[in-house]
């Protein structure tokens, strides 16, 4: 017998969706201990609206110099998420990909060049240059 696969109603898709935009600012706020809502410098973008997916102003974008792109789907297609988190991508920021997936954890993806700066100006901190 062959089964068909459900199909996710759109309402479930864009409620995953906002979980992992909450997600992510809670992290970022926690992080900067900087609040996160809809008045605040960190706030998930609301859906339908186009741009980055976390918006950040002020001293939370200074901080957190990031333009993140959310997805939580079952199935990926890396390459267009990186395009689409490059065309967001807000002048003065590095572009960040957060991938959930049901009963997965949640992944961040970055350009390799930015990673290995990243880790480069940690072993100088630890070193005390």
């Amino acid at each position: 017998m062959n089964e068909k696969k459900k199909k996710i109603k759109t309402s479930s898709a864009k409620s995953k969706g906002r979980n992992c935009q909450k997600w992510v600012a809670e992290k970022i706020s926690k992080l900067l201990d900087i609040p996160f809502g809809k008045d605040e410098q960190i706030a998930p973008r609301e859906m339908g609206q186009s741009g980055v997916d976390i918006r950040l102003v002020a001293d939370a974008k200074e901080r957190f110099p990031w333009s993140v792109e959310c997805k939580w789907q079952e199935t990926w297609s890396l390459s267009k998420f990186i395009q689409q988190a490059k065309e967001n991508q807000m002048h003065g920021t590095d572009w960040l990909l957060i991938l959930k997936k049901n009963r997965h954890d949640y992944i961040a993806v970055l350009d390799a060049e930015i990673f290995f700066d990243i880790l480069d100006k940690l072993n100088s901190y630890k070193k005390g240059r």
